[in-house]
């Protein structure tokens, strides 16, 4: 039998990282993945490797020490790792979306300084948006920069910063008035600011804090934490791109790839269920046969195949939608809205297709089953996606009357 969710079109070297990432997945994460979620340990030895792949500058160009690949080859190699073990997809997701934002929009210094560094995955990135009090809302930001000379003082708290212990760049979006009169859009007067801190926990560096872990009901292993700034000084020349009031945009362009992310991490978190599901129904025996047999679950299965191919089909597109240079808001958000759904509806099904043993611990579909309701929230809830998407076809569909 073909294999789920496969992609055509692809060149001879994009076969081959996905060979090697597939090969890496399943001798180095799939046998350690839920041992090491259930301590909620971070995957040291698993990340080592990755950098040693060369993982950590898949997309970051080759003039810089990266591999120089699409968002298509990265979608991918984020699909088949998030297969394994979907922290471990996080743990590079926020890495590559900083490296994308500094590629596009970063200046020649900012790219010469941190690009290679990130290539290598001796920087690791991270990106923060949300604060504790706004959730989607990003126009409600409070945290803010005020200018002092040749630096920036940053104050405020930040939230849901996934990699906020292990990272060492971070960039921060803030309010900045600086330049902008009161009654500037909201959007209009936000920042994007270059934070370099130790890796860690409590003061990472002078008037900044990282508390320890938040404790999460899935997505373990990953370090999920608030930033606390106060007093934070960062010079000018740490302004992404070099110019206030761009914060916004940057941060939305980059999070177009981190919805193409989150997509193909549902799709391979539904691919693995799948798996887990088809394989425990053929060996699992009730009514002298296995359930595989019977028609009610030969449905679930038939379904659940359907539902990874489809979602794996919308990410496809919607990564080669961006790699074109064209607008793919609304590719990345029906892609990010459909996979996490039908993840979340897959690995319930694959959950049921165990029974009473899908309750358990020993089995790889009890983590899984509380790892894909974090799919439905990051990067923007299904209500958000499906605000993006009814404006954008509204856009395309406009009335002429």
């Amino acid at each position: 039998m073909a294999r789920l969710a496969q992609t055509a079109g692809l060149t001879d070297i994009q076969q081959e990282i996905l060979s090697t990432v597939r090969d890496f997945v399943d001798k180095e994460i799939l046998p350690v993945a839920t041992e090491l979620e259930h301590r909620d340990e971070y995957p040291q030895q698993i990340v080592d490797g990755l950098k040693e792949l060369g993982l950590f500058g898949l997309m970051i160009p080759e003039e810089y020490g990266g591999l120089g690949e699409s968002l298509l080859t990265y979608a991918l190699c984020v699909e088949e790792i998030a297969r394994g073990w979907m922290s471990v997809s996080g743990i590079i997701n926020t890495h590559f979306i900083v490296a994308y934002m500094l590629k596009q929009h970063g200046t020649q210094e900012q790219k010469d300084h941190f690009l290679p560094k990130m290539a290598a995955g001796d920087i690791r990135g991270a990106f923060s948006m949300s604060e504790p009090a706004l959730g989607s809302d990003v126009s409600a930001i409070t945290s803010k920069a005020v200018r002092d000379g040749d630096e920036y003082v940053l104050n405020g708290q930040k939230m849901w910063l996934t990699n906020g212990g292990t990272s060492t760049l971070v960039a921060v979006l803030v309010r900045s008035d600086e330049g902008h009169p009161e009654g500037t859009a909201p959007h209009k007067s936000m920042t994007t600011f270059l934070v370099e801190k130790e890796a860690g926990f409590g003061e990472v560096r002078p008037g900044l804090t990282i508390p320890g872990k938040i404790d999460k009901m899935g997505y373990k292993g990953v370090d999920t934490t608030e930033l606390i700034m106060d007093g934070l000084r960062i010079p000018a020349d740490r302004v992404l791109g070099g110019a206030t009031g761009r914060g916004f945009y940057q941060m939305m362009d980059g999070v177009e790839v981190g919805r193409v992310n989150v997509a193909a991490r549902g799709c391979g978190v539904a691919q693995r269920a799948f798996e887990l599901g088809v394989s425990y129904a053929q060996q699992r025996h009730t009514f002298g046969k296995p359930i595989a047999q019977h028609q009610a679950i030969q449905f679930k299965l038939a379904e659940m195949a359907t539902k990874v191919e489809a979602a794996h089909a919308m990410m496809v597109n919607a990564a080669r939608k961006k790699d074109s240079g064209e607008r793919n808001d609304l590719e990345a958000g029906m892609a990010k809205y459909l996979a996490s759904e039908y993840c979340k509806e897959v690995v319930e099904d694959a959950f049921r297709i165990h029974g009473g043993y899908g309750f358990s611990k020993e089995y790889e579909i009890e983590r899984l089953y509380r790892e894909a309701p974090m799919l439905l929230i990051g990067e923007g809830t299904a209500e958000i996606q499906k605000m993006i998407i009814g404006r954008r076809l509204l856009e395309e569909y406009k009335f002429q009357g």
